[in-house]
């Protein structure tokens, strides 16, 4: 099983198909099996490389402070343990966050950036479903202790994210996907990033809620490979 050691913990990986290089990072479950549905169709046309998010699935951690930064460091080492100078990636929710820090403090490992169903920064409504989740988790839910004050911690750090102020920095060709009915991260979150980032396309889907490449596939990648090809 490939493992990446890290200071904090062992980062689990999988690299499949071959073409241009194209990383596939998830949301807040952390899991690259997300991903399975439409792997097989990018394998086609790209070096598709997946992970598991420290504290999660596969992989192992002794994080005591999580940030989405730190996330973001652990693709950089990935990148750099994997020999990729240079990569294309799509980043889920949390994954979009971690896209959003790439193409600001990692600019020269990107071509090309998709931001699915993300947010520059919380607003009432996200911070307030996130509330909901984590207390739902802490007082009702019945995980592992150290399971749960992982989720708990991973739910901190992704309401505390905001870059609203540097999404101007952003150079990378960036599109961003969300569907209409996505009531985790509603499309008014995506239109805000899209306006803030310069040049970047907005594809609304008409559906799909919060996991479109699962729930719409076909019209997720229909937006999505266009874009990665240079279209």
């Amino acid at each position: 099983m490939p493992m990446l050691e890290r200071p904090d913990g062992a980062l689990f990986y999988e690299v499949t198909g071959s073409g241009p290089p194209l990383v596939l990072v998830s949301g807040l479950g952390g899991r690259g099996d997300y991903w399975a549905n439409i792997v097989p169709v990018l394998a086609r046309a790209f070096t598709v490389v997946l992970h598991d998010h420290v504290a999660t699935g596969r992989s192992t951690s002794r994080r005591t402070t999580h940030s989405v930064e730190a996330l973001a460091a652990d693709l950089d080492a990935l990148l750099g343990h994997l020999g990729i100078a240079r990569c294309s990636l799509v980043g889920h929710s949390t994954g979009a966050a971690v896209g959003q820090v790439m193409a600001q403090d990692y600019a020269a490992r990107l071509d090309r950036l998709v931001l699915y169903a993300g947010w520059a920064g919380p607003d009432a409504h996200f911070a307030h479903c996130f509330k909901v989740r984590r207390r739902l988790l802490t007082e009702i839910d019945d995980p592992a202790a150290t399971e749960a004050d992982d989720i708990a911690a991973r739910i901190d750090m992704i309401v505390g994210f905001d870059r609203r102020a540097r999404m101007g920095e952003i150079t990378a060709p960036t599109l961003v996907v969300c569907a209409a009915d996505d009531l985790i991260t509603p499309p008014h979150l995506s239109e805000e990033l899209a306006a803030g980032i310069p040049g970047a396309r907005l594809a609304t889907l008409p559906w799909g809620g919060h996991a479109c490449s699962q729930t719409a596939p076909e019209e997720f990648l229909a937006s999505v490979l266009p874009f990665l090809r240079g279209r």
